[in-house]
């Protein structure tokens, strides 16, 4: 098919398309990795930076198609089905979490199945921090199901596109109970034109979605034994929004909290995963969670996320290391920026980072 031929059959396509709308399941994802479409560049202020050799995950990134060929060679004896009614949704604002009532170590293999499942590739599998994500990849279930791409399918599949890129992490962490909480954040890409010619695209972030996340929390309390209906009731049911505000507490800048420590602690871990910060380890007993930044190269000609959030730094940025502290009295938690060494971080980096949580948190 000649390129004059392609296009007139998009056009017509985007032209049925107008009066056609989203059907059949919410979400319907395609891996980059996997699909022949250009991979998608991420900006060098969002790249995930090299970690420590203590947090690298062993071998490389995972296929659906290897990973059960590979569990099918392995296979063990199965363990019994947990029972249905250990599966329940905590909710706070737009943040919403699981809690289940079985070991992370019981889990980890069924939420990896999941993402799987779900039409991704995992680029960290890291059950020493109880850590799982995603590689970007595209929501084919907002693309419209117009009549030509319903009747000739793969064959123009090529010619469609979002123009949008999403991954998600997973954090399993253990809880008092000996049970686990599961957090679901997501992270959005999408694609622009870099000049008024409209002859290059780039692509830069997009807010975070938390109906995205919660539409995988809904799948993944399936995939745990809850019934389909009974999952997307738990997932509706609203509360009442929390409140979070900017602080000065002896001349420093804080975030506070109207709820006691657990709830924002997670909470606070939540919006750590949803902004992009490297979340290299956590001590709940301490209430820090110990984060990573990379400060963005400014010499570009449209600057990044973290450029805008942060304004112009130097040409060569190494990575700073920083310390989110939750400290709770009563009902109400203070979230502090402590630099590598543990002390109060007196840059303008630290108040850039608490509006960022607290902007999230509402």
């Amino acid at each position: 098919m000649n390129p004059s031929s392609k296009l007139a059959l998009l056009g017509l396509s985007l032209a049925l398309s107008a009066c056609s709308s989203l059907e059949g399941d919410k979400v319907d994802y395609k891996s980059a990795s996997k699909s022949k479409t250009s991979t998608l560049v991420v900006p060098p202020d969002l790249t995930q930076i090299s970690r420590d050799t203590r947090y690298t995950a062993p071998g490389t990134a995972v296929s659906a198609s290897g990973y059960q060929s590979v569990t099918v060679v392995n296979q063990t004896v199965p363990t019994a089905v947990a029972a249905i009614g250990d599966v329940r949704i905590e909710r706070a604002g737009t943040q919403r979490w699981l809690v289940v009532d079985r070991p992370a170590d019981k889990l980890w293999d069924s939420v990896k199945e999941f993402w799987l499942d779900s039409g991704f590739v995992l680029t960290l599998d890291q059950t020493s921090l109880g850590i799982m994500e995603t590689d970007w990849a595209e929501n084919r279930a907002k693309l419209p199901q117009d009549l030509i791409r319903s009747t000739l399918g793969r064959l123009l599949d090529s010619l469609y596109s979002t123009g949008e890129r999403d991954k998600f992490r997973t954090r399993l962490e253990r809880n008092a109970a000996g049970g686990t909480e599961i957090y679901i954040s997501h992270r959005g890409m999408i694609e622009n034109y870099a000049n008024k010619e409209k002859t290059q695209t780039i692509w830069q972030p997009r807010a975070a979605d938390p109906e995205l996340e919660a539409e995988f929390l809904r799948k993944l309390m399936v995939k745990l034994g809850v019934s389909a209906e009974r999952a997307k009731t738990l997932v509706a049911t609203d509360t009442p929004k929390q409140s979070s505000r900017l602080a000065t507490i002896n001349g420093q800048t804080v975030a506070q909290i109207d709820e006691g420590f657990d709830r924002a602690w997670r909470r606070v871990g939540l919006s750590l995963d949803r902004t992009g910060f490297t979340v290299e380890d956590r001590d709940r007993n301490q209430g820090t969670y110990f984060v990573r930044y990379v400060e963005p190269n400014t010499d570009k000609t449209e600057p990044g996320f973290f450029s805008k959030m942060f304004g112009a730094t130097a040409k060569t940025n190494p990575p700073q290391k920083y310390r989110v502290n939750v400290q709770s009295q009563g009902d109400t938690s203070t979230v502090t920026v402590l630099n590598a060494a543990g002390a109060p971080e007196t840059s303008g980096n630290a108040q850039s980072i608490l509006k960022v949580l607290v902007d999230d948190l509402k």
